[in-house]
């Protein structure tokens, strides 16, 4: 490879992370052109660790012989020790720990220190292998995204030549950028659906930002809490409240998105979720039985938490649940320094009182009159607790509850 090819490999690598191309197809489309060019290139790899509740980071893959590619989410190593061994025998963990940025390797000839890794090209039939590391500077770090990894290797009998090698290094920090560019905005998606919910995340990316910007929805409102929390809260440790939170969300979480709703609040113990509703009675009887579904799913699930807690000697609950259905503001709220993309009035103020209301008529879910009269086929399942007043709301509601039969 001269100079221009090099210069041309560049180019078309910012082109591809300005354009967004997925981290895999960078890599492939990069590895194809590399052997284009006459590079034996027979495998590559590229790690980037991501900021993610869960996953710590993704890994791409591409080899030559299968002619196929590979996108792999990796598990945090801080929670498997197993893990963070296999790490701390790295080549990559190496370089970083003596500050090098990269270490070439003939698997024809005997390693100062073998890394497990080469045991496993060798019987792959690998003959040379380079392993680099890019980090980044700290005002680039984001979270825990602070390094590109890449490692190549060749099954060529000669192995790579220095030209090879000078081409790779080169090329790292583009790749690296590239490959950083498109993570990042992956980065921001996760973050904005993680904390605000999908629908508002996508709304946030989209660019409603705007203080004051608000659509008007029609749209079904859950909200719900633990039974008892203050009391469980106040016989616990400390430590041990945010476990009980986290299983007990995890548990209506997993239900409203499973059906379409968005969670767009979580306070203490309490949940507000929406489920777009629409404008025509068949999308709001949609609507409606969709989060009666998500409320059947959740009571299911949290049974299953409790069993759980239950046999590890942990305190158990369950859940009240007030559904409401209205129109409502859906956008930005709050000072030019703070915002919170959320949804306001009479409706969401209603469903919180009647989701209060559990307690006084004792009965897990209550619902509005409006969301049975919304609810299709699905009101027969309801059956009315009576009329009351609700804190803060001008007239009596009547208020509905399943019918669990006899």
């Amino acid at each position: 490879m001269n100079q221009a090819d090099c210069e041309g490999l560049e180019g078309w690598l910012i082109e591809a992370g300005l354009s967004g191309t997925q981290e895999i197809e960078i890599l492939a489309g990069l590895c194809e052109r590399l052997t284009g060019l006459g590079m034996p290139v027979a495998r590559a790899m590229v790690i980037v660790d991501t900021l993610h509740p869960v996953y710590e980071g993704r890994l791409f893959r591409w080899r030559r012989d299968r002619r196929e590619t590979e996108s792999t989410e990796y598990g945090r190593s801080d929670a498997d020790e197993q893990a963070a061994a296999r790490w701390r025998d790295s080549v990559f963990y190496h370089l970083l720990q003596a500050g090098r940025s990269h270490l070439r390797q003939r698997l024809t000839k005997p390693a100062g220190h073998e890394f497990p890794h080469y045991a496993e090209l060798r019987a792959d039939g690998m003959t040379d292998y380079l392993a680099i590391v890019k980090p980044f500077a700290a005002a680039g770090t984001i979270g825990e995204m602070d390094c590109v990894y890449q490692s190549w290797a060749t099954d060529d009998p000669d192995g790579f030549g220095d030209a090879d090698i000078a081409a790779l290094v080169r090329l790292t920090p583009t790749l690296s950028l590239a490959v950083k560019s498109v993570s990042l905005a992956r980065v921001a998606e996760t973050l904005v659906e993680t904390y605000l919910g999908r629908d508002a995340g996508r709304r946030v990316l989209s660019g409603r930002i705007s203080r004051g910007v608000a659509d008007r929805i029609d749209a079904v409102l859950w909200f719900s809490d633990l039974q008892g929390y203050t009391r469980i809260t106040e016989a616990i440790e400390p430590e041990a409240i945010i476990p009980l939170l986290n299983a007990y969300s995890e548990a209506a979480i997993t239900a409203i998105t499973a059906v379409g709703g968005d969670v767009l609040k979580l306070m203490g113990d309490g949940i507000l979720a929406i489920f777009p509703a629409g404008a025509g009675p068949a999308e709001r009887a949609a609507a409606c039985r969709a989060a009666l579904a998500a409320a059947g799913d959740t009571w299911r699930r949290i049974a299953a938490v409790n069993a759980e807690r239950a046999a590890d000697g942990l305190p158990v609950t369950g859940m009240y649940l007030g559904l409401h259905i209205g129109e409502m503001f859906y956008g930005n709220i709050g000072s030019a320094e703070r915002l919170d993309f959320t949804v306001v009035g009479p409706a969401v103020n209603e469903v919180s009182r009647i989701a209060a209301m559990c307690r006084s008529v004792d009965q897990p879910m209550l619902v509005s009159s409006a969301f049975r009269e919304a609810a299709g086929d699905a009101a027969g399942r309801l059956v009315s607790v009576g009329r009351y007043a609700l804190r803060g709301v001008g007239a009596p509601q009547h208020l509905f509850t399943l019918d669990r039969g006899p």
